[in-house]
């Protein structure tokens, strides 16, 4: 089903056994597990761009809480049965649960009937119970990941039978993180199904009053709350609500069968299938380059949505892909010079269930790295086997890992000091992250990049590919939330997650141009995508590496608050000093 590329790449890569997307037909569907039980529907939706920027609300503050309303006060109005708790993952198919889909929402009184009709059984969805506690307020419940009772952060349901102009309160009351990023003026997403077909309009953030607090002192485990006002746009609509722009399974199965069906683009991008998830869901494998000289090329190495739940990771990989299969100058120049591999989609069980953290395993895929057993974590074991491959016919210049992040704006990294290393390891380790900072100066912190390796992060991709022998060796954390950098005060839009992917492949080649121009040459290279700021000083000078490692330098004497004594070095600062 994939054309002539899929024959190409290094020795020791999976063959292609599994269902792949093909240019035609339809797509491979997801399986489910047995438990879960899936409506019919196909859910799409449009990508769209605001034109204004999407600016944080004025946070409010905990002083004043909406009343902790449960169902004694309310009416339950959709309540899904899921997965029993102390339950393990047994079988899976596809469409999920056989026999007759239940009715988990309450039917309609008749036409006045102003209930809203809530849906989760959706893929990504998240929502296993609602409750009216007022004309126009609900109180929501999250499902814990499945197999755990914990992890409650993803959300994104569907709810019919709005009216436009009463004011609406939503509160979901099960949240597991006492800090959230809604706390510091951060806003859901809302997408209206008739603006989308009339207006052409998609994910917008919306809601008032937005407040994330800590419920009532009888919780056990304590749980934490989000509750925001919002008006609908339009009577009788269909809309959705979601924590971060959804990008499914599907979504991925969807642009690797565009890709499969380009002539130009396969000649370059091998499709293959890297293994099955526990489900039986394929976990792909892109090997991106150009045919000529693979045995002299370096290898980067990049993954993303080990975490289900952090779905801007999978953006800012559509934008990755986007611009190195691409015509472009230097999409061409990265392809001759490198060999790409690229895992998409680490966890698409977890994805496709609408976890916020594990996978069926019901544990975390990002702490497994270590000691991953083949059978629970398949694409973890997978992936370090073929960097384990890779490593030993050439060097990986790079491995970077896509995340979210929950509690802090802006984009930054997590890399690895071990501390007592030379000084040339240790300024090196931070030259990527400075460059991309540079390239990116309106959404990328290098102060907020941290590089200790934390005993709870040895079972990491980050940490274990360092191990191994991947110096440079990242993981990208992304904010739910958006910038706060360059003046700016607002989301990332889609877009701004897309361009997160151009910027690596710009700081990449800033990072291993042989080249390296004058200060205050004209640079060797164009900006990456119409209408960006490259974000260069002097005459557009693209940062060298040595000028960079330099500054690397100064940053951390000035982080240090001292100068190094006589005789010592930074091989004597130890990490936590400099994270301090």
């Amino acid at each position: 089903p994939v054309p002539s590329a899929r024959h190409r790449g290094s020795p020791g890569e999976p063959r292609a056994l599994f269902a792949l997307p093909s240019a035609r037909g339809p797509l491979p569907p997801p399986r489910w597990p047995v438990e879960c039980e899936v409506i019919k529907e196909t859910i799409e939706h449009i990508e769209w761009v605001p034109s204004q920027p999407e600016p944080f609300c004025q946070p409010a503050g905990p002083e004043w809480a909406p009343a902790a309303l449960g169902e004694e006060q309310g009416t339950v109005v959709y309540h899904l049965s899921t997965a029993p708790p102390g339950s393990c993952f047994t079988r899976s198919r596809v469409g999920g649960a056989p026999g007759p889909l239940s009715s988990p929402a309450a039917p309609l009184e008749g036409p006045q009937d102003t209930t809203l009709l809530f849906e989760s059984r959706f893929e990504s969805g998240n929502l296993q119970k609602a409750v009216k506690v007022g004309p126009f307020e609900y109180v929501l419940t999250l499902r814990p990941d499945l197999y755990t009772t914990k992890h409650t952060q993803w959300f994104y349901f569907r709810v019919q039978n709005t009216r436009r102009d009463p004011l609406y309160r939503f509160t979901i009351a099960n949240l597991a993180k006492p800090k959230s990023l809604y706390g510091e003026g951060m806003r859901p997403l809302l997408y209206s199904q008739r603006d989308a077909q009339s207006r052409g309009i998609g994910w917008r953030r919306v809601g008032a009053d937005v407040r994330y607090y800590q419920g009532g002192s009888g919780e056990e485990p304590a749980a934490f709350r989000l509750s925001w006002t919002v008006r609908f746009p339009h009577d009788g609509d269909t809309c959705f609500f979601a924590h971060s722009y959804p990008y499914t399974y599907s979504d991925l199965q969807r642009y690797l069968r565009a890709l499969a069906g380009d002539p130009v683009r396969s000649r370059y991008c091998a499709v293959r299938a890297l293994c099955r998830s526990l489900a039986g869901n394929t976990v792909y494998l892109l090997t991106i380059t150009s045919p000529t000289a693979v045995a002299a090329k370096r290898a980067v190495v990049l993954s993303a949505r080990a975490h289900p739940g952090e779905s801007g990771g999978s953006w800012a990989m559509r934008g990755f892909l986007d611009f190195l299969l691409s015509a472009h100058a230097d999409a061409r120049l990265l392809r001759r010079l490198f060999v790409f591999k690229v895992v998409p989609m680490l966890n698409p069980d977890g994805v496709v269930v609408g976890n916020s953290r594990c996978s069926l395993a019901g544990r975390d895929p990002n702490r497994a790295y270590g000691t991953a057993l083949r059978g629970s974590f398949p694409g973890v074991w997978h992936l370090r086997a073929t960097v384990e491959r890779v490593l030993a016919e050439r060097e990986v210049v790079l491995y970077c890992d896509f995340h979210g992040h929950s509690r802090k704006n802006n984009v930054f990294m997590y890399g690895c000091d071990g501390g007592g290393a030379g000084a040339g390891p240790r300024l090196r380790q931070r030259v990527f992250p400075l460059m991309l900072s540079k390239n990116a100066p309106e959404k990328f912190s290098f102060p907020s990049c941290k590089f200790k390796v934390q005993k709870s992060k040895a079972g990491t991709g980050r940490v274990v590919m360092w191990r191994m022998g991947v110096s440079n060796s990242y993981t990208m954390e992304v904010a739910f939330g958006g910038s706060t950098l360059g003046g700016r005060s607002s989301h990332f839009t889609v877009e701004d997650l897309k361009s997160l992917g151009y910027h690596l492949c710009d700081t990449l080649l800033d990072f291993c141009d042989p080249h390296p121009a004058k200060v205050g040459q004209q640079p060797r290279r164009e900006p990456r995508h119409p209408g960006w700021s490259r974000g260069r000083g002097d005459a557009g000078a693209v940062p060298q590496f040595q000028q960079c490692l330099s500054e690397v330098d100064v940053l951390l004497r000035q982080r240090l608050g001292r100068e190094l004594g006589s005789g010592s070095s930074w091989s004597d600062v130890s990490p936590s000093e400099l994270e301090s």
